[in-house]
Parts: structure tokens; sequence; C-alpha cells
């Protein structure tokens, strides 16, 4: 399948003027990266747990997800393995530039029909987004994970937004938060994600479990992840747990003696965005 690119291939400006296509010619509406520094965190815990969801193998240098719809309106999903290619074009959108995101033949792994994420636009010209007919003996449709339900895409987002809007959320919570008040028990769940997470420093995690990216100053955001669990830290400050048995809440850690030194070791074997 070939890509073209619908109006700017951004999500934003996808409604301007369709180019002539073929049906089978992929309108491009948005791209993502899969790597095991940064996937979309919704579709699983790891990197290679994403890339399983999606039966690919764990390719060490990712690949980039390109999202659109074939003359029909079909919804697919064009994977390739140039994912330098699609950190340009998702830079240049990011930055409200034009990007002619077209990944070439020899870089396409797959096609896969449907979409892993939901996206609210839809390419100009063509009949409404729509799953396509499913190919007897061809991989199944690709549909979004349920988010609206609390659970572990739920949870998941819950720690995207936090990590992406650290001092809002931080601004919530006392200076000097302790993880439990003098006489309390610790709670359950957090002492089981703590825990887990300390594990990964003997027995290192899949790829993608443990991600790092820039904060202000000196300081590291920490992404960690686990069974039923998800951390958002910063190395200079505290964190914030959410588990699956805990619907909505968010559960802060305070600095104490031992979290700064956990947070340092797993800053040392988080995935780093290149």
């Amino acid at each position: 399948m070939s890509t073209e690119s619908a109006g700017t291939s951004t999500a934003e400006n996808a409604g301007e003027a369709a180019p002539e296509s073929d049906d089978d010619q992929l309108l491009v509406l948005t791209a993502v990266l899969l790597t095991p520094a940064q996937f979309p965190s919704v579709l699983g815990d790891d990197y290679p747990e994403v890339c399983a969801g999606l039966g690919l193998e764990p390719y060490e240098d990712g690949y980039g997800l390109v999202l659109g719809q074939d003359g029909r309106g079909a919804r697919w999903t064009v994977v390739t393995d140039d994912a330098s290619l699609v950190a340009c074009a998702v830079a240049a959108w990011d930055c409200g530039m034009e990007y002619d995101l077209s990944p070439g033949e020899g870089s396409v792994v797959e096609a896969l029909p449907g979409w892993p994420l939901a996206l609210a636009v839809a390419a100009p010209g063509v009949p409404a987004p729509h799953d396509p007919e499913p190919e007897e003996g061809g991989p199944a449709v690709l549909r979004p994970p349920d988010a609206e339900q609390w659970g572990p895409a739920q949870r998941r987002l819950g720690a995207d937004e936090i990590a992406l809007r650290w001092a809002a959320w931080r601004e919530q919570v006392d200076g000097e938060v302790t993880f439990v008040d003098p006489g309390a028990r610790p709670h359950a769940g957090v002492q089981r994600a703590l825990a887990e997470a300390r594990g990964y420093l003997t027995q290192p995690p899949p790829p993608g479990r443990i991600r790092s990216s820039f904060a202000a100053g000196a300081a590291r955001t920490l992404r960690v992840d686990g069974p039923g669990w998800s951390m958002v830290a910063r190395t200079d400050d505290i964190a914030f747990v959410l588990l699956d048995e805990q619907p909505g809440e968010i559960l802060p850690v305070g600095r104490g003696p031992e979290l700064p030194g956990l947070l340092s070791a797993l800053d040392a074997l988080a995935v780093r965005p290149t």
C-alpha cells in the first residue's frame, strides 16, 4: 500500500483538500513512533507487549505507525521500519510545519487493517472511516483499547497525563508529602509497586518498562510500569503511583530515605529517546 498526504498530513489539518488517489493509496492522517523508548502507552506496559499486540517482532530500532484511510475510507495502519522518518514527521507537525510523510515501499513492514488508536479526524473526499472487510487468513482488524472504563489502558493514559503536566499535578500535593502518616499502615498496592520496581534493579524488565525523558534542570522524568501499576516520578522530587485496583486514584509517594536512590537506580536502567 502506497501512502500520500491528506492535506498536510497532520491530524489538525487533515480537512484540507485531499489529492486524487487510487483506492489502495493511503491518505495519511497521523503517525506515531513505536520504539523501546517511545510508544503509545495505552497499548501496553512495555515495548515487546505492544509489538506482540500488533503482530510485530520487537525490532530493536523500532517502527513508525502511519495511520490513514484508503480511497474507500477504510482504516489502515502502515508499519514502517524507517522510524527516523516518522520521528522527523512528528517533530515537524508538533512545530506546526508541513511534512509529507511517504514511507518508501522498501521500508513498509506490514499494512494492518484498522487503527490501534482512536482518531477524531478523517480524510476529506472519501467515505467516513470504517474498518475494512477482514481477509480470510489475514491479520485481525486493529481496534483501540477500551479506555472508557478504568483498567490497564486508562491507568497508563493517566500516567501519561501526569508526566505531560507534571507541574500542575505536583501543585496539588503538599511539598512535604510522606509515604504514610505516622501510625498508619502503608498502602499495600503502593508497597507492591515499589517492591516490583526495586526488583527491576536485579532482574531488568522488558524494554520500555522503564523510560526516562528530559525534565527541568538536571532532573529526569521517569515512567515505570508493571503488572497492574504505573509510576511517574521526577528524579529530584516525589513519585505518583496509579493502580488497577484503585480506579481513578493517584497515590503520591514522598521522597523519604529510599525513594531518591530507587529513582536514580531506575534512571540508570531506563531507555531514553535518541
